[in-house]
């Protein structure tokens, strides 16, 4: 993925998936897609283990933009059903990127 130069604002969603996943892949590609089409947004990418355990980055150019993404009707509806159903616990955070390195392809 390629993304900007620094600065730019990193969202990471850690979450501990709940055995309800009914319905979860469907509305995860959702989001994803929803929000590539909001102003600011930068890429995504997720990890999950066999655990349950997930994280999801999403990347954003201003913290206005970030604030716009949480607002949007669509995503507050997902929200509550992962709070409701989908997830046992999670932690959001919003950090600054200030360098950013790379190797290989």
């Amino acid at each position: 993925m390629a993304l900007p130069d620094p600065p730019y604002y990193a969202v990471i969603f850690t979450a501990q998936q709940s055995d309800d996943t009914d319905g979860y892949a469907e509305t995860a590609a959702r989001m994803e897609e929803l929000a590539a089409q909001q102003p600011g947004y930068l890429g995504f990418e997720a990890a999950r283990g066999a655990d349950g355990l997930g994280i999801a980055v999403s990347y954003w150019r201003t913290e206005d933009d970030i604030r716009g993404w949480k607002r949007h009707i669509e995503h507050a509806a997902a929200r509550d059903q992962g709070r409701k159903r989908w997830y046992s616990s999670y932690k959001l955070r919003v950090a600054k990127v200030e360098r950013s390195y790379e190797f290989g392809d």
